[in-house]
Order: C-alpha cells, then structure tokens, then sequence
C-alpha cells in the first residue's frame, strides 16, 4: 500500500475533516443540503456487512468478558446481571446516537463520513455558546486523547493477558493429563518470569499491527472468533454442570464493591471507539445501525449469561479470570491458548484507533518517500509503549480499571449524550430527551468519580480480597 493511499484515504477518513470551526461549510451556513438529497457512498472496496459484523464482534469481545463472573459477584446475583442489561441498554444507546449526530453532520457539511472527534467539535459549534464555538477544536482533541488512553490501555491488558496464559500453560505442561477432576492438583514447574513471555510475544504483535487493511484484518479476526467461540462453548459446558444450590448467594452485594463491577462492566462494553471507523470502512453504510443493534444484542446476552452462570458455578470462590477456575486438563488448557490465540488479533482492532489518530499527522510531516518507513516505525513504537507498561505496572488490572472508569466512563456514557444535546438543542429538543441525556450523562459521570476513587484507594492500600483477585489475573 503506497504512502498516497494511507495518507488519502485511510488517514483522513478518521483523523481530519475538510471544514474545521475556524473555516466554512460549504455555500455558508445556511447552505446545508435537506436529508432526502444526502447519500452515504461508502467505499467500493469497503468491508461487507458481515466483516463489519465480524469487527465489531471482536471489538467488544476480549478480556473482559473472562473478568465478568467477578463483577456479577461484586454487585450480587440478582443485581448484576440487572446491571449489565442497563449498563448494556445505555451502552448500546449511546453508540447509536454517536452514529445518528455523525450522519447529521454529515448531511449538514455534505461530507462522506466523519469520526468521534469530528462530530463532537461540529456539535460544538453547533451550540448557541459563544464560547463552545469558538474553542470547538478541543472537542475533538479531548476525544482524540480519551481513545487514545482507553485504546492503549486495552492492548495493555491484553499483553498481560498473553503472558499470563501462556505462562500458566507452559508451568502445567508436565502435570497435564486428560483427567479432567475438579479435585485434581496439578504441581506447576517454576518457569520464566510472565514480563520476559511479553517480551517474546513483542515481535509477533509488531507484525501484526503492520497489517492496516481491515479487509485483510477480517480474515484474522474471523478466525480469532472462531477460536473464542469455540474457548466459549467448551468453558460454557463445564459451567452449566453441577451448579450448586444458588439460594446462599446474595442477591446483592455490599455497595462497597459495586464500583468495581462498575469499572469491569464499563471496561467490558469497550467497543464505542471502533463503531465510527467501521462504519465508515463500509461498502454500504445504511446497513450499520442493523448490525450495530444486532451484534450488541449478541455481546450483550453473552456478557449477562457467561457472568451470571460463572458466578452460579463457583460462587464465592470465583476467581479475576473465569479460566483459572478450570481444571487443569489438556482440554482446558487448550481452552487457554486458543483465547489468547483470539485475544492476540483483537490487540490488531484495538490498535487500529489510536494508530489512526496518532499517526497521520506525523506522516504527513516527512517526504512520501519516507513515509511508510515513518508510519511502520511509529506502529512499532506504539506497540513497545503498551508492552512497556504492561511490564512496569505490577498491578494493571488495578491501572486498567481507573483506565475504564475515566475514559470509557467518558467515551461510553458521559459524552454522546451532551453531543446529541449540543447538536440538537438550538433545532428545537423534547424536554424528556434533554432528561434522559443528562441522566445517562450523570451516570457515567458518578461512575467515574466513584470508580476513579474506588482504583486510586486499592492502589494505595490494597484490599486482601482484592489483591489476591489481582495475583490471580496479572501473576
């Protein structure tokens, strides 16, 4: 792929716009083109229905959903998986409303496709807030920074994710045999610290984050939910079985520990950041909104069962990971390595946003000659920042939950509904519209001051309970 390619047509689709609020749309202000005569195009050599579908499946499905069991205990049996319905409801919510304010913009500026940063600067100044209008910009570097902290901060979690299993497989490999009892105890082999694991997988990840097609990437990501899909349905089976008596769970839990379901179910619906690149990578855009509510229900039905049945199955002894309540048998151990075999290509979509919004401006800076030198080498060191973390905090789930509570609390809950509020309002909004905004809003903004506090004070003084959850995880 040539450097004019990636400079003209996958850069700019996310990290510029043609009209910034210094300049003019088109014809003026009052030029703006009525609804029925806008077409979304989309690209002829863009992705099908089903690979959007494939993406966004990938985009939301990772380590997260393994930590859920914890969280439904975090906030009870009854009321967990109440939690995760609305948490989902709202999360799903807010992504349509980033696809309907981008659409809008769209047909206002008669542009083929904006991102997350370009829809909240337009609805900026959009707004009757001299103020807002005028710094307008800074809506879009502030979204620009929250993705790029939340995106990183996933492909973090995944690195520790990686070393953790394989680490795990490889101490249980000459006690592993096909008996597959509960009671059974396998003595693990000392083995090779889990940061030197990081630093083998190191070059693997490099390569491929040098793929930049998401048609390419689709391939990768079809066979990476084939492998979790058949991790799911193997862990899924083992959990149904021989479910105790449920009636000695709490229905729920003390509310001391609610924010950290908070911070893992925020940090599971992790996918808002992926919605608009994948929208706009489409051969038919006007399909979107159908995939979205379809591949969400799927996510989110799966969140709530795998969460809930966990928790059934272990009860009180569930552990950050549901994989390490598993046997100790070739079988679930192969239950590992094909998850992180999925895990290990959803680093690839995860780092494709944060490379977006990154690297373009940088590449446009050298010659073209030079230029795809340039973009590979910011890829790779992109890549080393997040292994580097992953090796230099020793407690990142800890990290990576302040992570969720502040950016993907924003991103997620807090931001899309005071866009739709800013891009509406001075058209005229239904008072029970500006209602529920501001509410979603509030919700996300009381998770995040609670879940950001709730982080910091186990950082410094951890928890027992939740120091051993994390020894568990991030060992």
């Amino acid at each position: 792929m040539s450097t004019r390619r990636l400079r003209s047509e996958d850069y700019n689709d996310y990290s510029s716009t043609d009209v910034t609020p210094e300049g003019s749309p088109p014809d003026g202000m009052n030029g703006f083109a009525h609804p029925e005569s806008y077409q979304r195009f989309g690209e002829t050599n863009g992705t099908t229905w089903y690979q959007t579908l494939i993406h966004l499946l990938k985009g939301n499905i990772g380590t997260g959903l393994l930590g859920l069991p914890l969280a439904v205990k975090n906030a009870g049996v009854l009321l967990g998986p109440l939690s995760l319905l609305v948490m989902g409801v709202v999360a799903v919510h807010c992504m349509g409303i980033l696809v309907k304010c981008a659409h809008h913009f769209c047909n206002r500026f008669q542009k083929q496709f904006l991102d997350y940063g370009g829809a909240v600067m337009y609805g900026l100044e959009a707004t009757p807030s001299a103020c807002l209008r005028t710094h307008a910009i800074w809506g879009r570097r502030i979204v620009g920074l929250f993705l790029i902290i939340t995106q990183l901060g996933f492909c973090c979690v995944y690195f520790v994710f990686l070393a953790d299993n394989l680490k795990q497989v490889v101490s249980a490999a000459n006690g592993t045999t096909n008996d597959c009892s509960p009671n059974r105890t396998v003595v693990m082999t000392p083995t090779m610290d889990s940061r030197l694991y990081m630093l083998s997988i190191l070059p693997f990840v490099v390569l491929l984050t040098f793929i930049q097609n998401l048609k390419v990437l689709s391939i990768f990501s079809m066979l990476a939910n084939v492998a979790m899909l058949g991790s799911l349905v193997v862990i899924y089976q083992y959990i149904v079985r021989d479910i105790p008596d449920p009636r000695n769970l709490p229905l729920a839990a003390a509310w001391k520990t609610y924010p950290l379901f908070f911070g893992t179910a925020i940090f599971a619906f992790e996918g808002i950041g992926v919605v608009l690149p994948l929208e706009n990578k489409m051969k038919k855009p006007r399909q979107f909104p159908v995939i979205l509510y379809v591949g969400m229900s799927i996510v989110t039905i799966l969140y709530i069962s795998l969460g809930v049945l966990g928790y059934l199955r272990f009860g009180a002894d569930i552990q950050a990971s549901i994989t390490l309540n598993l046997p100790n048998c070739w079988l679930y151990q192969a239950v590992k390595l094909l998850f992180s075999f999925g895990i290990f290509f959803t680093y690839a979509v995860q780092f494709y946003v944060p490379a977006e919004i990154i690297i373009p401006p940088l590449v446009a800076r050298v010659s073209e000659r030079w230029g795809w030198l340039v973009n590979l080498l910011l890829r790779m060191a992109l890549v080393c920042v997040t292994c580097v973390l992953a090796i230099l905090i020793p407690r990142l789930d800890l990290v990576i939950s302040l992570v969720g509570s502040v950016s993907s609390s924003a991103l997620a809950l807090i931001f899309p509904p005071l866009l739709e509020i800013a891009t509406y309002y001075s058209e005229g909004m239904h008072p029970l519209v500006i209602a529920k905004d501001i509410a979603i809003s509030l919700f996300g903004f009381v998770g995040f001051v609670v879940g950001t506090y709730e982080a910091l004070v186990e950082l410094v003084a951890p928890a027992a309970t939740v120091v051993n959850a994390t020894t568990v995880l991030v060992q």
